[in-house]
C-alpha cells in the first residue's frame, strides 16, 4: 500500500527519496510528498496529489536541498486524496512525520490534542502522531524517549518515521504491524517500507521486527525491541535485481510477468527437484519431521494467494491425502475456531506482509497449532521470519498491482508441497512421486505453448469491448482457476466478473444468462468433462455467449454464440497452472481494450499491510 523512504546523509538527499518513491508506485497510492532539513534548519515541505511525477515537477520548480529528509506515497484510509490530506504530516514548524498503517484510537486521541490546543489540518489519523511527538518533546528527553513514549499511546498498526528540524541529523523509526527495513550506507543511512525502493543506494539492509523503534543517524543504527532493550538485528545482503522495474519491450509490468512465467517456474523449480523426486530437505531445516507429524493442513490467505490455496486443497487431499481447510485471512483472524490436532498452517502472500495474513498466522501460534509455514515471494518478510518454514517461490519482483507470476510459482510451490507430504505420510508412491516431478520439468516448457496464444486471445478480447459483466465456470481445481481468473478480470478491466463452480448454474447463476453476458469456461479433458459439457449446454439453451478454453481432444466444436480456443493436452496435475495463463492474457488484452490503468488500477494497492 503506502510507500516510505527516508535519508539521513551528507548529500542533498531530495533526488533520492523521489527516486525511491518511484520504485513504490507499483503499490499503488494517491498522493505523494517529501519533507527536508535544509542548511538554515528548517523543515522544506512539498506535496502534491496524484502521480510521483507531479512532485518530481514540483521539486524542478522549487528545489528542496538538505541531508535528512522523509517522503511518502499515500493510499487514503482517513480523508478523501488531497493535497492536505497527503504526507509528511506535520506538527507546527518542527514536527514532520509520514506513517503507513492505521491509528484504531485516533479519535479519542484527536480530542485530547485538541484540548492541548493543537490545531488540525487534515483529515487524517497520521497527523495525530505528529502532534503527539510534539507534545511529548515538550515533557522532556529526547525525539528517541519522546517518540516511544508516542507509540505506547497508539493502538493500531503502523511503521512511521518523524524528523525534527531541532535534531537535524536523526530519524527516529517504529514498526507495528506494517514493515519498515532500514538500509545500511558509508556515512549515510535509509530507510523505506521496502528494500526495493533503496536498491539504487544500498544493498545491505536490516528488517525491523514487530515492536522495534530504531534511531537512525549518519553513522549509526540504534534499535531498542518492545520491552524497551537495545538489541542488534541481522544484516541482509540483498540479491533482488536493481533493474527488475525495467519494462524491457513490454507495454505494461503486467504483460512482461506473464511472459516472465516459464523462467520464473523454472527459478521456483531449481534446487527443489533431483532426478524423479522431490527433495524434502529444500523445503526447510526440519521438514521431514514436520510434515511427517501433518494431519491436517490449515491453509490462509487473501485475494489471488487463496485462490492459489482452494487449488491446493483439492491436490493436498487427492494425492496427499491429508485433509485440507484454506479460509481468508481477514474471517481466520477473528473467527474462535477449533484448532484439529497436529495441523499445520500454511500462509501463502507474494509480499509477506499482507495484514490480515500476518495476524492470522500470529493467532494460530496463540491457538497450539503444531507448525507455521510460509510459501512467500520475499526473502527477509515478516511472515518469513515468523514461521517455522519458510518455501520461497523465487518468482522475482513482481510490480503489478494484479498477480501473475506470484501466483503461478506459489501453485509450484504447493504442487511440490502436496508431493513431499504425500511421500512423507506414505501415500504417494515411487511412481506417482516420478509423474508429478516429469510434469513439473515439462511445465515452463508448457506455460510456452499457453503463452503462443496471446494474438488469437487479444483478437477474441475484442469481443469485450461493450461487456459490462462476465461470469466464469470450472469443475473441481478448475473453478478455483474460475476464481482467480474472474479476479484478474475486475482488477484490471473493471468489468464486474464472477466465478462459479459450473455445477452451481442452476441454482442461481443461470438467472443472469443472456447475449450480453459472456461466460467463459475453462474444460480441460478430465473425468469431470462430461459433467462440463451438461452445464455449457445449460447456457446455450438460454442464448448465453460462451467462450470455451478446451483441451484440444475435448470434443468441442465451435458453433453460433460458442467460441473454442483449443488448448494442447497438458499433464493433468499440472493443468490447472497452465490454464491460468491464457486467463491472464484475456484479461489483459480486455483491459488494454477498455483503457485502464493495468498496472495501477483504480483503488488496489499491491502489497496491503492494513486491514
Amino acid at each position: 500500500m503506502c510507500g516510505i523512504v527516508g535519508a539521513v546523509a551528507q548529500r542533498d538527499v531530495a533526488e533520492i527519496l523521489l527516486e525511491g518513491l518511484r520504485r513504490l508506485e507499483y503499490r499503488g497510492y494517491d498522493s505523494a510528498g517529501l519533507a527536508v532539513t535544509d542548511s538554515e534548519q528548517q523543515l522544506r515541505r512539498l506535496r502534491r496529489l496524484g502521480k510521483v511525477q507531479n512532485l518530481s515537477e514540483a521539486l524542478d520548480e522549487t528545489p528542496v536541498l538538505g541531508g535528512t529528509g522523509i517522503a511518502h506515497t499515500r493510499w487514503a484510509t482517513h480523508g478523501e486524496p488531497s493535497e492536505a490530506n497527503a504526507h509528511p504530516h506535520m506538527s507546527g514548524d518542527n514536527i514532520a512525520i509520514v506513517h503507513n498503517g492505521i491509528i484504531e484510537n485516533h479519535e479519542p486521541l484527536r480530542e485530547l490534542l485538541k484540548g492541548r490546543g493543537y490545531v488540525f489540518t487534515s483529515q487524517t489519523d497520521t497527523e495525530v502522531i505528529a502532534h503527539l511527538v510534539d507534545w511529548e518533546l515538550g515533557q522532556g528527553g529526547g525525539l528517541m524517549e519522546a517518540f516511544q513514549r508516542t507509540v505506547k499511546q497508539l493502538e493500531g498498526a503502523y511503521g512511521t518515521v518523524v524528523m525534527d528540524r531541532r535534531d537535524p541529523d536523526r530519524l527516529i523509526a517504529a514498526r507495528s504491524g506494517s514493515p519498515l527495513v532500514i538500509g545500511l550506507g558509508i556515512g549515510e543511512n535509509f530507510l523505506a517500507s521496502d528494500q526495493l525502493a533503496l536498491l539504487n543506494v544500498t544493498r545491505r539492509f536490516i528488517f525491523l521486527e514487530e515492536g522495534d523503534v530504531a534511531e537512525i543517524t549518519r553513522r549509526s543504527v540504534n534499535i531498542v525491541d518492545v520491552q524497551g532493550e537495545f538489541v542488534e538485528r541481522q544484516t541482509h545482503e540483498s540479491s533482488i535485481e536493481h533493474d527488475a522495474a525495467d519494462k524491457g519491450p513490454y507495454r505494461h509490468y503486467m504483460q512482461k510477468e506473464i511472459f516472465e512465467q516459464p523462467s520464473a517456474l523454472i527459478n521456483t523449480l531449481e534446487g527443489r527437484i533431483d532426478g524423479n523426486s522431490v527433495l524434502v530437505d529444500s523445503i526447510g531445516h526440519g521438514a521431514a519431521e514436520i510434515l511427517t507429524k501433518a494431519e491436517h493442513i490449515q491453509i490462509v490467505a487473501c485475494g489471488t494467494s487463496y485462490n492459489a490455496g482452494m487449488v491446493a486443497r483439492y491436490w493436498f487431499e487427492d494425492i496427499a491425502g491429508v485433509s485440507c481447510d484454506v479460509e481468508i485471512a481477514s474471517e481466520f483472524r477473528y473467527r474462535n475456531f477449533a484448532t484439529r490436532p497436529n495441523s499445520l498452517l500454511i500462509t501463502l502472500s507474494q509480499s509477506g506482509e499482507t495484514a490480515d495474513t500476518l495476524a492470522a498466522l500470529r493467532k494460530a501460534k496463540e491457538r497450539g497449532f503444531m507448525g507455521a509455514m510460509t510459501i512467500c515471494n520475499v526473502a527477509g518478510s515478516s511472515l518469513v521470519r515468523e514461521s517455522d518454514l519458510a518455501f520461497m517461490t523465487r518468482a522475482g519482483a513482481e510490480i503489478g498491482v494484479a498477480s501473475t507470476k506470484a501466483f503461478t510459482t506459489q501453485l509450484a510451490s504447493l504442487l511440490m508441497l502436496v508431493t513431499a507430504v504425500g511421500k512423507q505420510k506414505g501415500n504417494v508412491d515411487v511412481g506417482k512421486e516420478k509423474a508429478i516431478v516429469e510434469a513439473l520439468n515439462r511445465l515452463p516448457a508448457t506455460m510456452e505453448q499457453a503463452l503462443a496464444f496471446d494474438k488469437e486471445i487479444e483478437l477474441l478480447a475484442e469481443d469485450f469491448a461493450d461487456k459490462h459483466h462476465a461470469l466464469f465456470l470450472g469443475r473441481g481445481e478448475y473453478y478455483p482457476i474460475a476464481m482467480e481468473a474472474s479476479l484478474k478480470l475486475k482488477e484490471i478491466s473493471y468489468i464486474h466478473a464472477e466465478a462459479y463452480a459450473a455445477g452451481e448454474l442452476k441454482h442461481g447463476p443461470l438467472a443472469l444468462i443472456d447475449a450480453d453476458m459472456p461466460v467463459i469456461v475453462v474444460a480441460p479433458n478430465n473425468e469431470l468433462l462430461e459433467k462440463l459439457k451438461s452445464n455449457i449446454e445449460e447456457v446455450r439453451a438460454r442464448g448465453g455467449q460462451l467462450y470455451v478454453f478446451a483441451d484440444k481432444d475435448a470434443g468441442f466444436e465451435a458453433s453460433e454464440g460458442m467460441t473454442i480456443v483449443a488448448m494442447p493436452h497438458v499433464d493433468e496435475v499440472c493443468a490447472p497452472i497452465f490454464y491460468t495463463l491464457p486467463m491472464q492474457l484475456l484479461s489483459y488484452h480486455v483491459a488494454l481494450i477498455k483503457g485502464t490503468d493495468v498496472d495501477q488500477p483504480r483503488n488496489l494497492a499491491k502489497a496491503v499491510t492494513v486491514e
